[in-house]
C-alpha cells in the first residue's frame, strides 16, 4: 500500500475545512508568528503538493510554522494550497525542486532560507513506487526508486543539518517511511528497499545529529486514503480485502498522519528521536505480517 506521495502527483483536494478548523483552534482562526506548538518554526515539506505532503504543510502551518511546500512537475496544486495558507494567516510559499538531483536540492534550501529563514523543520515525504516483479524490473525503475526515496532524504538530511550547524540552531527531521520497513512486499522490493534503508539510515543520523541538538524520527503510515490509493474507493472487494488487514478496519486519513508528523516535529517530543511511529491502525500487528 502507497503511503509518501509521488513526485508530481497532482489534483489532490485541498482539506479547507481542516484548515479552518485548526486556525480555529490556534489563536482565534489566525496562525501567527507568535501562535501554536510550532511558532517561529521554519519547516520544509518535500511532496508537498498533495496527499500526505499537502496534509502536513496544512497542520503545520495551523500550528504557526512557516512552511515551504516543494513540488514538480504542475505547479498548481502547490501553488493554491500556498494561496490557502496565506490567506488565513498562516506563512508559506512553493518551491520547485527534485530531491533526487543535489543541485536542486542545494537551490531548494538556499532560496527557503532567503524567503523564510534556515530550515529547522525537515519532513521527507516525497516518494515514488511502481510495482515489479524481480525478475521484470527494470534497472532504471530500481534507481528511481531508490533516488526519490532515499537519496532524496539523504541529500535533505546533509543540506538541513549543514545549514542548521551553520546559525547553530537545534531542529527536527521526520521521515515518512512505511509499514514497509519492515512488511515484505511482493513486486514491491525496490520500494521495500528503500523504506528499509531509510530505517536505518534515520537511526544513524539521529546518532550523528543528537549532539548538535537535531533530533530525527521517522513516521510509518499504513494504508492510507491519499490519491495514489483511489483505485480503493472504486473496488469495493479490494478495499474490503485491505481493511481486513488493519485491526482498526479502516483506511487511515493523511490528517491522521500529519497530526502525528506535527507531534513529532514540536516541543512535546523533544525526547523522541531515533524512532519510528507507525501511523497504521495496527497493520504491523496483523498475523499475516508477522
Amino acid at each position: 500500500m502507497r503511503h509518501a506521495d509521488s513526485v508530481g502527483l497532482a489534483g489532490a483536494t485541498f482539506h479547507g475545512d481542516y484548515l479552518a478548523k485548526n486556525q480555529d483552534d490556534v489563536a482565534g482562526g489566525h496562525v501567527t508568528r507568535s501562535s501554536g506548538p510550532l511558532a517561529d518554526r521554519r519547516a520544509l515539506v518535500t511532496g508537498g503538493a498533495s496527499g500526505i505532503g499537502r496534509a502536513t504543510a496544512v497542520r503545520l502551518a495551523a500550528d504557526g510554522a512557516g512552511v515551504v511546500v516543494n513540488h514538480v512537475g504542475d505547479p498548481h496544486p502547490a501553488e493554491e494550497l500556498v494561496d490557502a495558507i496565506v490567506r488565513r494567516g498562516g506563512r508559506a510559499i512553493a518551491i520547485a525542486a527534485d530531491v533526487s538531483d543535489e543541485m536542486q536540492v542545494r537551490d531548494l534550501f538556499v532560496r527557503a532560507a532567503e524567503e523564510l529563514g534556515v530550515i529547522d523543520v525537515l519532513v521527507n515525504n516525497a516518494g515514488v513506487e511502481r510495482p515489479f516483479a524481480l525478475t521484470e524490473m527494470p534497472l532504471a525503475e530500481w534507481n528511481r526508486v531508490l533516488a526519490v526515496n532515499l537519496t532524496g532524504p539523504f541529500l535533505c538530511a546533509r543540506e538541513f543539518a549543514r545549514g542548521l550547524g551553520e546559525v547553530g540552531s537545534d531542529g527536527v527531521i521526520v521521515n515518512v517511511s512505511s509499514v514497509h520497513e519492515v512488511i515484505p512486499w511482493p513486486r514491491y522490493s525496490h520500494y521495500c528497499a528503500s523504506k528499509g534503508g531509510l530505517k536505518l539510515f534515520a537511526q544513524t543520523i539521529a546518532r550523528e545529529l543528537a549532539p548538535n541538538g537535531i533530533r530525527v524520527v521517522n513516521v510509518a503510515p499504513g494504508a492510507i486514503a491519499t490519491p495514489i490509493n483511489d483505485g480503493l474507493a472504486d473496488d469495493a472487494d479490494k478495499r474490503r480485502a485491505v481493511e481486513a488487514e488493519i485491526p482498526w478496519g479502516r483506511l487511515g486519513k493523511p490528517e491522521e498522519v500529519a497530526a502525528a508528523i506535527a507531534w513529532l516535529a514540536g516541543p512535546q517530543a523533544q525526547y523522541v528521536t531515533g524512532s519510528t511511529l507507525f501511523v497504521d491502525g495496527g497493520m504491523t500487528l496483523y498475523p499475516r505480517f508477522v
